[in-house]
């Protein structure tokens, strides 16, 4: 039973991570990726400053002790040539006070050399660990430039996959039905083609109709009244009528007359 549970639970946090996964926005989760690297980035570069500090204390302390022993192996030489210069003298007092002195100076020595032999073995693993340290930011900040460098080309990638998404969209709008009620532009173009054939062929009927005859007749015979006029005006006036414009000169009849019904003319004989 507890097996069946475990992978039961295993199974659900599967399926809801790849749903999660499948749903979650790329720019979002990129940017999550970044930052997670930035922030070990940070968290290493402090833990090298911590070693890096750690070597510049040992090295003052060596710096420190280093000049604490010159000091007392001088007082340690003025110690034995005082003492020298009181045996010379036949001081007793002063010769047992300042071989006392030397010997305790010396005892410093002995101290002090075998503190400064740890602090250099402590500077020496020290520095090296610095220098480990500094060697894996700068690994570190060049991978993480690349990853800096790689997000500006996912981002860019991502936009032109988005673009396409909704060129193809829009193409495909085109040239299918969106829902049941928006026709498609090629339903609407053939609508709107029949129309037009339709008006065509319907004011082609009309050019042919008798209605059609009837009103070009009477339009030429309107014409015709009118170049008369103009003819008898130029003839009142003693101008001649213009070479090729065919009009009819002053007293001459026109080429037709109206007989009958009003707007019909019929050819006078010749």
């Amino acid at each position: 039973m507890l097996t069946l549970m475990k992978r039961s639970w295993r199974y659900l946090t599967a399926a809801l991570t790849g749903k999660f996964n499948e749903n979650a926005d790329p720019k979002v989760q990129l940017e999550q990726a970044i930052a997670e690297s930035q922030e070990q980035h940070r968290r290493l570069k402090e833990q090298a400053a911590n070693v890096i500090a750690n070597q510049k204390q040992t090295e003052m302390r060596l710096n420190r002790t280093l000049e604490e022993l010159e000091k007392v192996n001088r007082s340690a030489r003025q110690a034995v040539l005082m003492a020298a210069e009181a045996e010379q003298a036949g001081d007793e007092k002063k010769l047992n006070d300042y071989t006392s002195a030397a010997e305790s100076f010396a005892n410093r020595l002995i101290v002090l050399e075998g503190e400064v032999e740890s602090l250099k073995q402590l500077h020496l693993q020290s520095a090296q660990a610095a220098d480990q340290a500094k060697a894996a930011v700068a690994q570190n900040g060049t991978a993480l430039q690349k990853k800096l460098a790689e997000r500006q080309k996912l981002m860019s990638q991502l936009d032109q996959a988005k673009m396409q998404e909704q060129m193809n969209t829009a193409m495909a709008s085109l040239s299918e039905t969106v829902g049941g009620d928006t026709p498609s532009l090629a339903e609407v173009q053939n609508k709107i083609e029949a129309r037009y054939a339709k008006a065509k062929g319907m004011a082609e009927l009309s050019s042919e109709s008798v209605e059609s005859r009837m009103l070009e007749v009477e339009q030429a015979a309107m014409q015709g009244e009118a170049r008369n006029r103009l003819s008898e005006i130029r003839a009142q006036l003693g101008i001649e009528a213009p070479a090729g414009k065919g009009e009819v000169g002053a007293g001459e009849a026109p080429d037709s007359v109206t007989v009958g019904e009003p707007g019909i003319e019929e050819p006078r004989p010749g």
